[in-house]
């Protein structure tokens, strides 16, 4: 669909200056100006938005790595050059496990020539990887390529593409899964697509033959090859499978790659032979144009190494063919255990629950069906997932607003998420290299996440379901991280006072994203039950705020109010009182503390500037912060005496805290509603910007993790102090920048107004992905493709103000700026675009249904 701009009136109403080129620091100019990942694009920059997709090529492309694959089902990236790397198909990531296999072309006649169908290798895979001083022998670095190569990424679909001046014809390589918001399942699927579209641009016809060569990569992960392995047949393709051993079962797995093109063959027998000879004869076979069918080594003799998939085609002049190439692979059984040790009968496993299953695992028997399914309904996924990108895209938000939601969507092909057999969603924080990172779908980082429950609502009131059933005890303490199998183990730590609390407004969400009351009065005891928790743990003096000591998203404790926390307990109470009164029952006492609780917040933490921490350890029910159980350990001698000249270690007092009112924001994209002065809010989000969004770090001292954002790199700091009282110990990560923070505060500016502001740290965060030292497709945090930048789906509903409520057939409509618009909207039943023509709003379904019966729509 065709790529429309903003309204040039409204840019001007909201300050944004609609002449010349956007540049970090300077206003932007969505309909003009190609915009070059937050710096200032010109002809022939290596970065470039176009037609609702960001280009990437030469140094750009370095570390483009695109995630596909199934919600929890595994990931391989299609890399910016067109190879396949970071195969994670063993339910666990493996992030350096690039696979010996590559696609190639050849050119049959008197100019005959091959090229494997990738781009240059980068640089930083030749030299300094693992091994490099080795030679690189276990790659195919040494093929010849295309000398030119770009990417453009329109998610789900990436797009490489490929020309070489001594190649007669050019080549496109698109590579995509299937995602279809509210369609869980097939969304869930262990499978891939490769697309390779070749054309003829000369005036002669051309021979050829595309090869799809692959090296059995299923060997044993921890590199021992005693496992029984095979090349296998299949109808118009092959499997590459490697069995357990009785040691390890989980070790088995199958990788299946098909095609459905007329003439295509089949070599299942690689040459055996030792040192590089597969190899070698490998690409003998693809540089001499051969294609020929060689059966299966019996299973008595020595396994194939590998296989090659051969489709002979020819083009006419101006032609140009797509051969499709449908992988998808099966993995059943692991050994992955995760909970606490020592928590109450964790050593009286139940044998049905004792290690985690794979969701597909439970629906197909084997890779066979797996295959058979992807064949048979190749067609319909494509065109549904075609359907959500083409309506997804068809919106005039500004290019980096769409790149900031669109790159972070690939967290959810990523190894970060998972879902067990019975269909239940638990994720990791982020992915290791080899582990997943900090487990259990981890309550405060995952409040943070705003795609799931407008994509996939199912899965997301999954996640409410483990937190108030088997995460909860009878006193309403939650355990924050889920333990995998799912299943309950006990209170042993500090419940999380943004976690917990967020849970709540959650509930209140996805009741309205789903319309399904009767599954909200099911769960409102566990909640009344969380949330008295939080009262008598946190509020006990029922002030309306919380001031004892509380455990939080900084892997910290916070010792008296803090803007942040004690915004999110108000936005808890308030959305109880929204929920008790739909279910006739009492909130007299949640509506007394949440009105409290505002004015002493508003009156007591606001600086006249921004919101801060009183930070007290003396009056509380909790005694003694040196004894009192963290994370960071006993306090040595050091921290005592500190203790006693600034309080209790990691607290920020008087500094200006990113995450201050995250409370408010998280109450606006659940819902619920504004919960704070509106102005004092605004204040606060003013005051980040200014203080806290630095373009160039060069002068910044981080001790914490630098990585995310140093030197000449811009990013929005977690923590200033500006008035000073600059804490000896400010709380853990203080000095960091985290990709999740800074989408939260900025679609937090844009909703309030802050239009400028809001794109301001966009743009600078995206200035850091542009694929030169960081892959756009996976931006990390404590591990990649961390879970809490999904926070970055709320620009959508920043700057349309779009909203459903399933419950009064309602959608809310109140953008950012006056004019027209078009923006992309996800409900519980369809999905579709919505906006403003003409000065009037409207709604256009392009799947599904959204039952409205009326539009409220006003503007900011």
């Amino acid at each position: 669909m065709k790529q429309t701009g903003w309204n040039r009136r409204a840019f001007l109403k909201a300050g944004i200056q609609v002449a010349g080129v956007a540049g970090v620091g300077s206003n932007i100019n969505v309909l003009e100006a190609a915009v070059h990942r937050g710096t200032v694009a010109t002809a022939g920059d290596p970065v470039s938005a176009t037609g609702g997709s960001t280009r990437y090529e030469k140094e750009n492309l370095s570390r483009v790595a695109y995630p596909l694959g199934g919600i929890g089902a595994g990931m391989i990236c299609l890399e910016g050059t067109g190879a396949l790397s970071n195969a994670s198909i063993r339910n666990k990531p493996d992030l350096f496990n690039e696979p010996c296999v590559f696609a190639a072309v050849a050119v049959r006649g008197p100019k005959a020539t091959a090229r494997v169908l990738e781009g240059p290798v980068p640089g930083w895979k030749i030299f300094g990887m693992p091994d490099s001083g080795l030679g690189e022998g276990e790659h195919t670095y040494g093929f010849p390529r295309f000398r030119n190569a770009s990417f453009a990424a329109r998610f789900p679909f990436g797009t490489v593409s490929l020309s070489d001046p001594d190649m007669p014809l050019t080549a496109e390589l698109t590579g995509w899964s299937p995602f279809t918001p509210g369609d869980a399942n097939n969304s869930s699927l262990p499978v891939i697509a490769l697309e390779y579209r070749f054309t003829n641009p000369t005036d002669e016809t051309i021979d050829a033959v595309f090869s799809f060569n692959a090296k059995n990569f299923l060997l044993s992960p921890d590199g021992q090859h005693d496992h029984p392995q095979a090349v296998r047949k299949l109808d118009g393709g092959f499997i590459l499978w490697s069995g357990g051993s009785q040691a390890k079962p989980w070790d088995e797995a199958a990788f299946a790659v098909t095609t459905n093109e007329p003439g295509s063959k089949v070599n299942y027998a690689w040459f055996r032979g030792g040192w590089y000879d597969a190899l070698t004869m490998a690409w003998k076979d693809v540089a001499s144009g051969s294609a020929f069918d060689r059966p299966p080594v019996p299973s008595t003799e020595q396994p194939s190494p590998g296989a090659t998939l051969f489709v002979p085609f020819k083009l006419a002049p101006r032609e140009d063919r797509t051969i499709a190439l449908r992988m998808c692979w099966y993995s059943p059984q692991t050994h992955l255990r995760t909970g606490a040790a020592g928590a109450p009968d964790e050593n009286k496993i139940n044998p049905d629950d004792a290690t985690y299953r794979p969701w597909y695992a439970a629906q197909f028997p084997d890779i066979e069906a797996v295959a058979k399914y992807w064949n048979d309904h190749y067609t319909d996924l494509r065109a549904r997932t075609k359907t959500f990108t083409e309506t997804f895209y068809d919106s005039t938000l500004p290019p980096e607003v769409m790149d900031a939601v669109a790159c972070n969507l690939s967290i959810l092909k990523s190894p970060t998420v998972l879902r067990q057999s019975d269909g239940k969603f638990w994720a990791w924080e982020g992915t290791g290299d080899e582990v997943g990172s900090c487990p259990g779908s981890c309550t405060h980082v995952w409040n943070y996440a705003q795609a799931v429950p407008h994509l996939f609502p199912e899965l997301e009131r999954s996640l409410r379901e483990t937190e108030f059933g088997p995460n909860q005890d009878e006193q309403g303490h939650q355990q924050f991280r889920a333990a995998l199998p799912i299943r309950p183990i006990g209170n042993y730590f500090h419940a999380a006072a943004d976690g917990q609390p967020g849970g709540v407004m959650k509930i209140y969400r996805e009741w309205r994203i789903s319309g399904d009351t009767e599954w909200l009065r099911g769960l409102w005891p566990k909640v009344r039950k969380s949330l008295d928790y939080c009262v008598e743990t946190w509020d006990p003096k029922h002030k309306g705020w919380i001031e004892e000591p509380h455990h939080n998203t900084y892997d910290i404790e916070f010792w008296g109010p803090t803007g942040m926390c004690t915004s999110i307990y108000l936005g808890a109470l308030h959305a109880a009182v929204l929920m008790g009164t739909a279910l006739s029952d009492n909130v007299t006492l949640y509506s007394s503390l949440y009105e409290s609780g505002r004015k002493r917040m508003e009156a007591e933490l606001f600086n006249g500037e921004y919101f801060i921490q009183k930070i007290e350890w003396k009056n509380l029910r909790a005694k003694n912060p040196a004894e009192f159980r963290n994370y960071g350990g006993k306090y040595s001698p050091e921290a005592r005496e500190l203790l006693e000249k600034e309080g209790p270690k990691y607290q920020y007092g008087t500094g200006c805290l990113s995450d201050g009112v995250l409370g408010a924001w998280f109450a606006v994209v659940c819902g619920v509603g504004p919960i704070l002065d509106q102005d004092k809010v605004a204040s606060h989000l003013r005051a980040v910007h200014r203080y806290n969004l630095k373009k160039d770090l060069s002068s910044h001292a981080d001790p914490q993790r630098p990585g995310f954002a140093l030197g000449s790199e811009g990013g929005l700091l977690l923590c200033t102090w500006p008035r000073g009282g600059a804490l000896a110990l400010p709380f853990v990560y203080s000095n960091e920048v985290w990709t999740g923070i800074e989408y939260q505060a900025a679609s937090h500016m844009i909703a309030s107004g802050l239009v400028k502001e809001g794109l301001d740290v966009v743009r600078t965060c995206a200035a850091r992905y542009d694929g030169r030292v960081r892959n756009p497709f996976d931006q990390y945090e404590c591990g990649h493709w961390y879970a809490r930048a999904m926070s970055s789906y709320a620009l959508l509903q920043a700057f349309s103000g779009a909203r459903y409520d399933a419950v009064s057939k309602t959608l809310y409509l109140k953008p950012v700026i006056p004019g027209d618009f078009r923006s992309f909207l996800s409900t519980a039943t369809g999905f579709g675009t919505v906006g403003v023509k003409n000065g009037k709003p409207f709604l256009e379904v392009t799947s599904g249904t959204i039952p409205y019966q009326k539009i409220e729509y006003g503007t900011v």
